[in-house]
């Protein structure tokens, strides 16, 4: 059986159920997005970049404003690189559990933070839950939601091999790829990407900016 095809059937399925995301985008062309969430973290952060820029890949990081007061220089960093910033809340908690007046506080705290480093048009919410009003509301605002079509709960396994086989086995082109910074999470993303990203590359696939795939669709 196919494990790409049988994840991306799942994930549409999802998709439907629960509009308002992008999850993957329809595409022939060999593109991946890998998104990174909850940095920066001093330590793992650059070794994320030193990787990426190792295997020419650029990645869109879904930050956490509160880790960034400390963290300036590496935030300017992957600007610089190419990356994109998206916008991953305040505080590492579920967004869906937040009362509206509270997310709405916070949301644009995040987002005059990284608008100083770029211009943000992605939001990712804490814990991957979301409901219509911020949908409703982040729109508003100029951003979309993403989430992703291959996750290897590398927040739950906390094996890179697992990561890595599992992504190698699902992805196909227009996959979003989720993974994780800071901390031990941090290094078993570098680990996990030394692994994933010379195979996926040798196969033709090209990792871009959440905004570069999606934007190769229309």
């Amino acid at each position: 059986m196919n494990c790409s095809y049988v994840t991306h059937g799942i994930t549409s399925i999802i998709s439907k159920s629960f509009p308002g995301a992008v999850y993957y985008v329809n595409t022939n062309e060999k593109l991946l997005a890998l998104t990174i969430d909850d940095g920066p973290d001093s330590i793992t952060t650059p070794a994320i970049l030193e990787t990426l820029e190792k295997y020419n890949a650029r990645a869109t990081f879904f930050l956490i404003s509160s880790y960034i007061e400390n963290n300036s220089e590496i935030v300017t960093r992957i600007a610089e690189q190419g990356h994109e910033i998206g916008n991953h809340m305040t505080h590492d908690e579920p967004s869906h559990k937040l009362s509206k007046a509270k997310f709405i506080r916070k949301f644009n705290e995040a987002d005059s933070i990284f608008s100083q480093y770029a211009k943000v048009r992605w939001f990712r919410p804490g814990s991957g839950f979301y409901n219509e009003w911020m949908i409703e509301y982040i729109e508003s605002r100029g951003y979309r939601c993403a989430l992703g079509s291959v996750y290897p709960v590398d927040t739950i396994t906390r094996s890179s091999s697992f990561s890595s086989f599992y992504i190698s086995m699902t992805v196909r082109p227009g996959s979003i790829i989720i993974l994780h910074d800071r901390g031990a999470r941090g290094a078993l993303t570098v680990e996990t990407l030394h692994t994933i990203l010379p195979i996926l590359k040798n196969r033709g696939y090209e990792f871009v900016t959440l905004s570069e795939l999606v934007d190769s669709a229309k």
